[in-house]
């Protein structure tokens, strides 16, 4: 999966701070969102906004959808290290691509919503998660900004993935 070299226009180092910039403005609307949270809600308090949905208080120790959740204490170092680990490969990857747009900004906003959460597994042992969407009794997990900003740059990512195959024909 080569990619080519920085596109042409600002130098590299520019456009890997304005990445890192991106990637900062996320971390700071998660944590600011969560000390809210943590401000005004205790736990499993919950005020509904709208027929579906809800914010609420609540404190994931799993990953995503609160896997692991219950396993004892140990998966909060797990989870902490492969945030570690990721935060690292990104940046590699953001200093080595950081000319190629769509691809930059899917790392960028992985590695804001990464450290959010890292940030919050450090400090208090579990991610603190607050928008709840549900569907009549049906409620997805509830999540945060960290996580939005994951799952975008994720679609982001395989949406790269597809236009760079697709212009590879």
């Amino acid at each position: 999966m080569a990619r080519p070299p920085a596109s042409r226009g600002l130098p590299a180092g520019i456009t890997l701070m304005a990445w890192l910039g991106w990637a900062m403005v996320l971390l700071i609307a998660d944590q600011f969102t969560k000390v809210l949270i943590m401000g005004y809600y205790p736990l499993g308090a919950s005020t509904p906004v709208t027929s579906f949905f809800n914010l609420v208080r609540v404190h994931n120790t799993g990953a995503a959808f609160s896997f692991l959740a219950s396993a004892g204490g140990w998966q909060r170092w797990l989870f902490t290290g492969i945030g570690v680990a990721a935060v690292l490969l990104i940046l590699w990857l953001l200093k080595t691509h950081a000319g190629q747009k769509l691809f930059a900004f899917a790392m960028a906003s992985i590695l804001g919503g990464a450290l959010g959460n890292v940030i919050d597994r450090v400090l208090y042992g579990y991610v603190v998660d607050f928008l709840d969407f549900h569907w009549k009794n049906w409620h997805f997990p509830a999540f945060n900004v960290a996580d939005s900003a994951i799952t975008v740059g994720a679609a982001c990512l395989i949406l790269d993935e597809l236009l760079r195959v697709r212009h590879g024909r």
